[in-house]
């Protein structure tokens, strides 16, 4: 029973860890939704401002009805993403209020923020860590436990047992007893000891075999689940490791972009380029923003499904 318990507070404390995760995910991707359709919105103006200049340099002659096409396609592109993020952006803001127990009408703020630092540590600290806290782990060691105290139990029955035996009956006169017997007592009460000696049993022998085959095949799941856990916690740190990778080359990226637009601006004032390369270039910034932002988001489901695995999720609201 003692270890049913435990096994019951692991399975209640995995389920809560299940939430968590989907609460903190639902978050995380919240804040870069409502971040990409900031952008998306300076992409739908710049990209009205390329349409209508393309516009006017087609009715000067200076542009093709194709260009004039190619803007319209752009800026109609963006409008969809912008109404797809809006439709995920109210998803999101209606599964957190209700993990959150907040109304229909209160508001959601989200602040970026990373992630704790603990799925940052190295390999063998991440595996260490997965050994003590991770729930699947724990309820592996629980059943061996468990079928260590059943398979003791089970060998008790090769052991003596001692019994104290007592009956008392009311015996019945219509039976004549009292006929046939010279001392008949109606109120009767026999006590004695009942002692068992099992020289061969063969339904302790039986369930005590079944103990011994139950335990073996519980250590080599808690053996297979350890080996399990150590290679999974060693891909997720790849994959973090990865995903930080792709982040950094996306921040270079936007950097670079960003570098593109302040020349291009500073050519535009010149009046070395017009007004529609200038924009262009604030669209190709944005587009590099918008990869940022998914490269992070990646990074920071990685690292939670690690801070998952390794049990350390409580870090998160910390």
């Amino acid at each position: 029973m003692q270890e049913q318990s435990k096994a019951q507070k692991i399975a209640l404390e995995d389920a809560k860890n299940r939430v968590i995760t989907r609460t903190a995910m639902a978050y995380l991707e919240l804040g870069k939704v409502r971040h990409s359709l900031e952008l998306l919105r300076k992409e739908q103006e710049s990209a009205e401002k390329i349409l209508q200049v393309t516009q006017e340099r087609q009715g000067e002659g200076y542009e093709l009805p194709v260009e004039v096409t190619k803007a319209q396609l752009t800026k109609a592109q963006v409008i969809q993403r912008i109404l797809q993020l809006e439709g995920r952006e109210d998803e999101l803001e209606v599964f957190l209020r209700y993990q959150l127990g907040f109304s229909e009408t209160q508001s959601i703020e989200v602040t970026p923020e990373e992630l704790p630092g603990e799925a940052e540590q190295a390999g063998a600290d991440l595996v260490a860590m997965a050994m003590t806290h991770n729930a699947g782990l724990q309820l592996a060691e629980s059943d061996v436990r468990a079928k260590e105290f059943r398979l003791k139990g089970e060998r008790r029955g090769y052991f003596p047992t001692l019994e104290l035996v007592s009956v008392y009956s009311v015996l019945a006169k219509f039976n004549n007893f009292e006929q046939f017997f010279r001392t008949f007592q109606r109120n009767n009460f026999n006590a004695g000891i009942d002692v068992r000696v099992p020289i061969f049993s063969a339904p302790a022998r039986a369930a005590v075999g079944l103990a011994q085959i139950n335990l073996e095949a519980a250590k080599v799941s808690l053996t297979n689940k350890k080996t399990e856990l150590t290679a999974d916690v060693r891909q997720k740190t790849r994959r973090v490791r990865e995903r930080d990778a792709a982040k950094e080359v996306a921040r270079l990226e936007l950097q670079l972009a960003q570098q593109q637009v302040a020349v291009q601006q500073a050519q535009f004032d010149e009046g070395k380029l017009n007004l529609r390369e200038v924009e262009k270039a604030r669209l190709e910034e944005n587009e590099k923003w918008m990869l940022y932002l998914d490269a992070n988001f990646q990074k920071q489901q990685a690292q939670l499904e690690l801070l998952k695995t390794t049990g350390q999720l409580d870090k998160v609201w910390q």
